[in-house]
């Protein structure tokens, strides 16, 4: 994959601020796997047992482990960067509530959808939603950068 301006990994660019409009939506389902809860815990360096130990899992109120908060909230910077608005936006803010565990095994939809656009700062504002078998486990607002088609004089 090169960064050289000629290629993002093939996405090429994603929507202008000018594209966008309130209410469009974007998603991302994964399924989360073992490997994904390691390679996270190898990557962030958080180690908590309850996400790595099934015998630590065992007597916590979850009673097996669980993924880790983030790497379920990764799945919003999927959308984001890859969809929409896609390559070329950059994150300025992310808010997260986190309402019920994710367990390895399932499938999480990460759902957000443009609730509001600052014309002067080209600013995106989107709720964001990641679910498990249609109920919320994660959400919250992010506020991304977005290029416009031509910069303003």
């Amino acid at each position: 994959m090169t960064m050289n301006g000629n290629s993002a990994g093939g996405l090429g660019h994603g929507y202008y601020f000018e594209d966008l409009s309130v209410g469009m939506e974007a998603r991302y389902a994964k399924k989360i796997t073992d490997k994904d809860v390691l390679a996270f815990a190898d990557l962030s360096g958080d180690v908590n047992p309850v996400h790595l130990s099934d015998d630590f899992a065992a007597g916590t109120l979850f009673k097996k482990r669980i993924a880790h908060g983030f790497l379920t909230g990764s799945l919003f910077s999927t959308v984001l960067g890859t969809k929409l608005p896609g390559p070329g936006c950059i994150y300025l803010s992310q808010t997260m509530k986190f309402r019920a565990p994710v367990y390895i095994g399932d499938e999480v939809v990460a759902t957000l959808r443009i609730t509001g656009l600052d014309t002067d700062k080209a600013r995106a504002t989107l709720a964001c939603d990641c679910a498990v078998n249609g109920k919320t486990v994660l959400d919250g607002e992010a506020v991304m950068m977005v290029d416009r088609r031509t910069p303003r004089q």
